[in-house]
């Protein structure tokens, strides 16, 4: 069974009903980004910081998955699928995908801000100032912050150069490190790109210039022939 590697980010959730940071209308548009999503803005003023993780996780709560998740989770019939995300939502594993690696965290996971290996779940709760672990220390948002290492990048890249044929969906290809997967697939595997908007990248790549679920439905049609 040939392995199909998967990079999504946040196009695939935002049919889902989740607001990304860079498109129009986007949470950057309403929030100071290193306010909400760095270090700094958590020692400045952790109950925005809180405050902005609890609105997305209340939101997170009332979204599905849509035929983008739901078609990566039915290519597990013919094909060894893992998923590297950009994403902090659950919709992946919702539709029921078996191999899923957060590169920027869980939404729904919490970490102390003492020891950032005591994570543990909490769902779509919320978070409040004075919520410690067990160690006694203040709990944060399980999310890698802008400024912070990305922990699970070393198991990404490992998946990356063992991939099959790689998939990228719903991301632009900006955000690093995360953009520089795809520099690790082996040459003379194939590379699909969905995506309505222009992506540029030095690779060879198919694209697929379609939302997440149209381009999903595509790219089934296409690995059939795999």
């Amino acid at each position: 069974m040939k392995k199909l590697v998967v990079l999504t980010g946040a196009g695939i959730s935002a049919e889902s009903g989740i607001k990304t940071f860079r498109d129009m209308g986007g949470l950057w548009e309403e929030f100071d980004i290193m306010e909400v999503a760095s270090p700094i803005g958590w020692n400045k003023n952790p109950e925005l910081v809180l405050k902005f993780y609890n609105d997305r996780r209340k939101q997170l709560e009332h979204c599905e998955p849509n035929f983008g998740h739901i078609g990566l989770k039915e290519l597990e019939q013919n094909f060894n699928v893992h998923i590297i995300t950009q994403n902090v939502d659950n919709l992946h594993e919702r539709a029921g995908s078996k191999h899923v690696l957060h590169l920027h965290g869980e939404l729904t996971k919490v970490e102390s801000t003492k020891y950032p290996q005591l994570i543990s779940e909490i769902g779509y709760k919320e978070i409040k100032l004075g919520d410690k672990c067990e160690k006694g220390f203040q709990l944060r948002p399980h999310i890698v912050w802008f400024g912070e290492a990305v922990p699970a990048l070393e198991d990404a890249i490992k998946i990356a150069r063992t991939a099959d044929i790689f998939v990228v969906i719903g991301t632009s290809l900006n955000v690093y490190p995360a953009a520089s997967l795809i520099d690790y697939v082996p040459n003379g595997s194939p590379i699909y790109l969905i995506d309505p908007n222009e992506v540029h990248t030095h690779r060879k790549v198919t694209f697929i210039k379609e939302n997440a679920s149209v381009g999903v439905g595509k790219l089934m049609k296409i690995l059939r022939k795999f």
